[in-house]
């Protein structure tokens, strides 16, 4: 009965945050966090289908991907702390080994750090099921986020959200554009967006895969430097914006989902 009132409890929470929250400012926004769990769902082993069942129920990984970034607006700051865990802040314009290895001499929690302690409290079974939950529900929401570029950016704009410009004539910021409204454009389900970009050969998904997380981290660094220089503050972006970035987003969502399978793969086997 315990078990059973707390699934209800955190399905209530959810709907309800559903209900209040605006979208806009959250990485990915609903669609594309959504989008890169149902990818990695399909390409679980048999195995991590019945371990993460076994965690999260009859539920999918789309149904939890975004509430990370729900509680954000929780007024009792239990989840306060895991604010700074969404993005990494790294100088500008570094070359790939340089850029690794300040990325890896980060002080304090971050995206990478968190990415790295979810998957290790996720293997660890001698934590409660609720703890390994959590950490599996994190790791997919921060595997998502790490492909979202600007989660990559630079602090002294709080990556891209001090940069205002106009999406389509209304007023917008570059981080809301990549969060929400590029994903919005292309006017697709979460289902229908991810069956539409997997459709990789089984060679080219492991070739995505096997990389390594600081590789996946100097791949967004990378394309953040593209959007920067393409978006200065005051821009009027609409239907050029999608033509030069729609590759760029779909690679991220595609890659992100693949990426997530392989660490939750891992842990699994």
């Amino acid at each position: 009965m315990q078990k059973q009132n707390r699934k209800i409890f955190f399905q209530t929470i959810i709907i309800l945050l559903i209900i209040l929250i605006p979208f806009s400012g959250y990485s990915w926004g609903i669609t594309g966090h959504r989008v890169v769990a149902k990818i990695a769902q399909n390409h679980l082993t048999r195995k991590a289908q019945r371990e993460i069942k076994n965690l999260i129920g009859k539920e999918s990984l789309a149904e939890w991907a975004n509430w990370p970034d729900f509680i954000k607006s929780d007024t009792t700051n239990t989840w306060k702390h895991t604010s700074k865990w969404h993005y990494v802040n790294v100088a500008s314009g570094l070359e790939k080994e340089n850029y690794i290895k300040a990325l890896t001499s980060l002080q304090g929690e971050n995206l990478y750090s968190q990415i790295i302690e979810m998957k290790n409290q996720l293997a660890n079974k001698s934590l409660s099921k609720e703890q390994r939950r959590i950490a599996l529900i994190f790791l997919v929401h921060l595997v998502g986020d790490l492909h979202q570029p600007l989660h990559i950016g630079r602090q002294e704009d709080l990556g891209g959200n001090k940069i205002k410009l106009t999406w389509f004539n209304q007023p917008s910021n570059l981080h809301e554009v990549w969060d929400d409204k590029l994903v919005n454009f292309q006017q697709y389900s979460f289902t229908e967006y991810a069956s539409t970009l997997d459709i990789l050969k089984k060679s080219q998904v492991k070739e995505i895969q096997n990389t390594s997380l600081e590789d996946w981290f100097y791949e967004s660094y990378s394309i953040a430097n593209k959007i920067y220089a393409q978006a200065p503050d005051g821009s009027k972006l609409s239907y050029r914006y999608n033509y030069i970035f729609v590759n760029d987003l779909n690679n991220q969502l595609l890659k992100g989902g693949l990426r997530l399978a392989k660490i939750l793969n891992e842990v699994f086997n």
